[in-house]
């Protein structure tokens, strides 16, 4: 295993993410791993569901033994330590949910035991045109459109948190992206076909996407009690199915309603443009080098390379693979935390966030964190 100086690494990496990692005053790559609340089931040896629910006061007690190990480890405690609210704590009152975009398109949310899927009811055409039909009903009516997302008492609900506790409802700041929200509401098959057999109603598709994403957006700019002229910008898509359309594909579907997002919501230069897609993203690269992203998180396959060539200036969180991680081997480890760093210093180009290229999973142990850390300081020294 490569040697560590602890004290050392966390003493670079507190100027390392300035200027969003590009800054020239930082003295190593930055690391933007820290772990997530799934793996301390395999870190303890504990049984548990790593995407499901775990109740609070378990979550208290694996989250602290973890960070007791943490400190041990790579020198810092990484995950909150939320102790459970008595009774007499608890909030009288909270923000309710409300309807998401997915039910906006006919599709239904339901939890399988582990996590939570996103369910289509849309077969064949006629029902993506009698779904659209509605959808674009819906967004010519604001109230109408305000009535169906938000839950009756929203209004009396918010009111009373807000007289309590000073707190407003937040803004709409994300999705899942459009081409895997479409492909869970209509099926992939379905949508792929759908640009052969008929495009105009493929790109209406993405335009109703557009729509209520922003419809969505001009509601909680209200709602969060902000205006046309003073809300926070910035939006993120996590689209990991857009890699499965060609590139002409995707300039008629996602291309589309990105830019009509982030033209509203993110529309000068510093202001938050993100991609998640950790597939194999390369063929969409140069698309999506038009939104000037601020970050993204591509598939494990596309290189710092690749990205550099067409988003000089966009943070790259990744391209560590997340199966090398939780796999723990530290020569693979090592290896591909070394690629990735001197492709960050080959021509001193920078704004690398060493990451995994996708979630980090239940098994990556905080072994596995330590030794990207110790190559972090051998091999990505600017």
């Amino acid at each position: 295993m490569l040697d560590l100086d602890i004290e050392q690494f966390w003493k670079d990496e507190a100027t390392a993410h300035d200027e969003n990692c590009f800054s020239k005053n930082a003295l190593q790559v930055a690391l933007g791993i820290r772990m997530s609340d799934e793996c301390v089931f395999a870190e303890l040896g504990e049984d548990g569901q790593p995407w499901g629910y775990t109740p609070p006061e378990r979550r208290y007690e694996l989250n602290c033994r973890y960070n007791e190990k943490a400190r041990k480890i790579v020198g810092r405690p990484l995950l909150a330590e939320n102790k459970p609210l008595s009774k007499e704590q608890q909030p009288k009152v909270t923000i309710p949910g409300y309807r998401q975009i997915g039910e906006v398109f006919g599709g239904k949310y339901v939890f399988d035991g582990n996590t939570t899927w996103l369910k289509g009811s849309m077969e064949n055409e006629d029902d993506l045109k009698r779904q659209l039909a509605k959808v674009k009903s819906l967004v010519a009516d604001p109230e109408a459109f305000r009535s169906f997302i938000l839950p009756a008492d929203w209004d009396e609900r918010c009111k009373a948190v807000y007289e309590l506790y000073g707190k407003r409802p937040g803004q709409f700041g994300g999705i899942r992206g459009p081409v895997t929200l479409a492909t869970s509401v209509f099926g992939t098959e379905n949508l792929l076909y759908l640009y052969y057999d008929d495009e105009a109603l493929f790109t209406e598709f993405a335009d109703c996407i557009a729509d209520i994403v922003l419809a969505y957006v001009d509601l909680f700019i209200k709602e969060s009690g902000h205006d046309e002229t003073n809300f926070g910008h910035g939006f993120s898509f996590a689209d990991d199915d857009s890699n499965l359309m060609t590139p002409d594909m995707y300039k008629a579907f996602g291309y589309r309603v990105l830019k009509r997002v982030f033209e509203r919501t993110a529309p000068n230069p510093g202001d938050h443009r993100y991609q998640h897609s950790d597939s194999a993203m390369g063929h969409l690269i140069p698309l999506l080098a038009d939104f000037n992203l601020t970050g993204c998180n591509f598939g494990p396959t596309v290189t710092v390379q690749e990205i550099r060539r067409y988003m000089p200036k966009t943070r790259i969180d990744g391209q560590l693979a997340p199966f090398t991680f939780m796999r723990n081997v530290e020569e693979d480890i090592i290896a591909e935390v070394r690629r990735d760093c001197e492709a960050a210093k080959e021509g001193d180009l920078r704004g690398l966030n060493l990451t995994t290229a996708g979630s980090i999973n239940n098994g990556s142990l905080l072994t596995s964190m330590r030794c990207v850390m110790a190559a972090i300081q051998k091999y990505g020294r600017y």
